[in-house]
């Protein structure tokens, strides 16, 4: 195939950022709901998220750093209290998930504004999502500044998983094992797209 080359270092972060989005995907989306240290909820949906180990149990997500505000109230509340909990999005909650993306005010809990019901954790403070079929509760490790401070810099949030909710319908106790066709997960793309997932390639893995 016949490619064309683009100079990244060359583009503005905004044209970088759309690169990124075309070229990463689909995106697993952690929605991760967070309490400042005032008790006061937070709910918002990350693209760039995934997995990092099983020892320990570890997982990341990365708020960026946005241009109307000085930090993202998911990140601020992170570093205050050193907790969160990533929920599942899937076929039943994306539009609830999407519309938790708008930026509200500083100190307006997203579960009330779009009408969402809080579980409370096991373990950690912030609450979990009812209407999500699985639940990560975590414990801050560590967070990553990449780049300087500004506008499209960003944050990596690693967290501990501390405790686990799957959705029993989808769980198989006896062999530890999520059935993702009854989750229905869904993924992200670029601008305004998604896609869930129910097509599965199955390769064995060589020996």
């Amino acid at each position: 195939m016949r490619m064309t080359g683009i100079d990244i270092s060359k583009l503005p972060a905004q044209e970088a950022y759309k690169i990124l989005l075309g070229a990463v995907a689909p995106r697993p989306i952690a929605w991760v709901s967070t309490i400042s240290a005032t008790g006061i909820t937070n709910l918002a949906p990350f693209s760039f998220f995934n997995g990092i180990c099983s020892n320990p149990p570890a997982v990341l997500f990365c708020p960026s750093n946005p241009v109307d505000r000085e930090v993202k109230d998911t990140l601020r509340n992170v570093r205050e209290t050193r907790q969160f909990v990533v929920n599942i999005v899937n076929e039943s909650n994306v539009e609830k998930a999407n519309l938790t993306s708008a930026t509200y005010p500083f100190g307006v809990s997203e579960f009330e504004e779009v009408g969402l019901t809080p579980l409370e954790s096991v373990v950690v403070r912030p609450p979990r999502v009812a209407e999500s079929p699985i639940h990560l509760e975590c414990e801050l490790m560590q967070i990553v500044e990449v780049g300087e401070p500004a506008p499209g810099s960003g944050n990596v949030v690693i967290g501990r998983v501390v405790y686990a909710h799957v959705a029993e319908e989808a769980w198989n106790g006896e062999r530890h094992h999520i059935d993702i066709g009854k989750i229905k997960q869904v993924s992200r793309l670029a601008g305004n797209n998604y896609a869930p997932v129910r097509e599965v390639l199955s390769l064995k893995r060589p020996g």
